[in-house]
């Protein structure tokens, strides 16, 4: 029960909780089923985004390319619309080729990072200034919309089962899918080991390029679903439309308990982040809070998250000094 408490992932989850009682009594809107799903749903992008971020902060690097290479990919998916039939075939067509376009421009950041070894910081902002240039580019800023679309497309965003929309059962199939990657496989525990200590797992025979390329390839793999996931949202492909979302992304995954230094974060401690974020979201929205609060909000979580993370880690590092030094002596 102790360990359970130390974790953060307990704490996060009791801040949601503490946030949903307050947001109860503000609106009784907040805790009604058609809310619940509204927030679930209006979240899965930010979730699937922030499920493959983990990875990739795990192992201590970071990537803010993601919402330009989620725009890419949904411009590509747009214009293929214009030339596919309107059948069944086609919704199938795209959930196999958006991932595979996310995939490449994913492995094309992946190259950079694990082979010619420049910093993802470096790398991904300038790609996320070479994908959203190209997206204007082909685009001229204009939106795509559902007029375009073949109606089974539009059949497939209406689907609910059990009431529940299908987005929302995509959303829980990445998350299962990627916590099972990241405790079972061989290349999940690879992840969380070069985190952890890069010098030593390399030293036991992991493959430290091998691991960086799976973890930029697969956050654009996720990063085509996203897409999928958004053009079934909006029934729209907006240019714009996911401008800065990295940020709520980054601060989801930090808000989850994942460290920024590395070696720590789960999947689970990121859905409680995403769900903490959207909560808050929401009830500033029932709350008539002025939308540009928002990114104010959202800031502040981010430094305020990184600022307590940066403490803990130069205490556990002083620690660990002073247990070598008393070790010497």
């Amino acid at each position: 029960m102790k360990a359970l408490l130390k974790q953060k992932e307990f704490s996060v989850l009791a801040i949601v909780i503490i946030i949903c009682v307050i947001l109860s009594f503000v609106s009784p809107v907040f805790l009604t089923v058609g809310n619940w799903m509204d927030i679930l749903e209006g979240n899965t992008v930010i979730g699937i985004l922030a499920i493959g971020m983990t990875l990739i902060i795990i192992t201590s690097d970071i990537d803010v390319s993601v919402a330009a290479l989620t725009t890419a990919v949904a411009v590509s998916i747009g214009f293929m619309f214009q030339y596919l039939p309107d059948s069944w075939f086609s919704v199938v067509l795209i959930f196999l080729i958006a991932p595979l376009i996310g995939m490449l421009l994913g492995a094309f950041n992946g190259i950079l990072v694990s082979k010619i070894q420049i910093p993802a910081i470096v790398v991904t902002l300038g790609t996320l200034n070479i994908f959203s240039g190209l997206v204007l580019y082909f685009t001229n800023g204009n939106y795509i919309n559902s007029t375009q679309f073949p109606q089974s497309f539009m059949a497939f965003s209406n689907i609910e089962i059990l009431g529940i929309p299908i987005l929302i059962y995509l959303f829980a199939l990445v998350a299962v899918s990627t916590w099972f990657i990241l405790k079972y496989t061989l290349i999940g525990r690879s992840v969380l080991a070069i985190g952890g200590n890069a010098q030593s797992s390399t030293r036991v025979g992991i493959n430290f390029k091998k691991v960086k390329m799976f973890v930029f390839t697969y956050m654009g793999f996720l990063g085509g679903v996203a897409a999928i996931a958004q053009t079934s949202y909006t029934t729209a492909v907006d240019p714009n439309g996911l401008m800065g979302l990295e940020l709520t992304v980054i601060a989801a995954v930090v808000l989850g308990g994942a460290n920024i230094h590395g070696g720590r974060g789960s999947i689970p401690g990121t859905l409680l982040g995403v769900l903490l974020l959207a909560i808050m979201q929401n009830g500033m929205i029932l709350a008539r809070i002025d939308t540009f609060w928002q990114n104010v909000v959202t800031g502040a979580i981010i430094v305020i998250a990184v600022s307590y993370d940066e403490i803990n880690h130069r205490r556990n590092q002083a620690k660990l000094a002073n247990i070598d030094v008393k070790e010497a002596s």
